[in-house]
């Protein structure tokens, strides 16, 4: 069997800076570190920085003292929690993620219904959900397009407001997303725009895996 090793195979920029970050936080504290979740995929590296003193916790009524969160992000609730809990927080949510909060939280307020492309149990859409307020639905594949359309059209007629926005979780497949924004296209909203933040290494892991096949 021959093993083919992409070009571009390791990890991304913001889980590198999440797991450099959660180094140098063990390194300056001398009580335990927590973290949110799993900081990565990969069992080597959670079991090396369990064993330099990183507890990982789903949720952050369970940590205490310096918290990492990882580059997935959180929910914006968790921030507020924190601070009751007088928990001090590491934060390396990936900056492609934060300008999606930012974008989805603006868009909310300016009345636009969201569509959200990605896994509704994928720790960053849960994050980003939290930042798009009541009127959003999450897309998952192609076929999931009608029951936005039919949950947007109730939310048009209620609100009279016919504009939406079509964002994606950032590791999102680039030609399912391509292919949702164009059938959302060929239905009756005024003003669809989108705005999509792709995970650079996934691209460049994509791009590289096209060439070499």
């Amino acid at each position: 069997m021959k093993i083919i090793i992409g070009k571009t195979a390791g990890f991304c920029y913001g889980v590198k800076r999440a797991v450099d970050g959660a180094n140098e936080a063990v390194k300056k504290s001398d009580k335990k570190t927590y973290c949110l979740g799993e900081i990565v995929h990969n069992n080597e590296v959670i079991k090396d920085l369990e064993n330099k003193g990183i507890k990982f916790v789903d949720n952050i009524t369970n940590a205490e003292g310096t918290t990492i969160i990882r580059a997935h992000g959180v929910p914006k609730d968790v921030y507020e929690l924190a601070k009751r809990k007088n928990v001090k927080i590491e934060d390396y949510t990936c900056p492609m993620v934060i300008k999606i909060h930012k974008i989805a939280e603006e868009y909310a307020k300016n009345g636009y219904f969201i569509i959200l492309t990605g896994s509704k149990n994928h720790p960053e859409n849960i994050g980003t959900m939290s930042y798009c307020g009541k009127n959003y639905y999450v897309i998952e594949k192609e076929e999931d397009v009608l029951d936005a359309i039919d949950k947007y059209e109730n939310y048009k007629n209620e609100s009279k407001i016919n504009k939406m926005l079509l964002i994606s979780q950032t590791t999102y497949s680039l030609e399912k997303f391509e292919k949702i924004e164009k059938k959302l296209a060929d239905y009756d909203v005024s003003n669809l725009q989108s705005a999509l933040e792709t995970c650079q290494g996934d691209l460049a892991e994509y791009k590289a895996l096209k060439e070499q096949y």
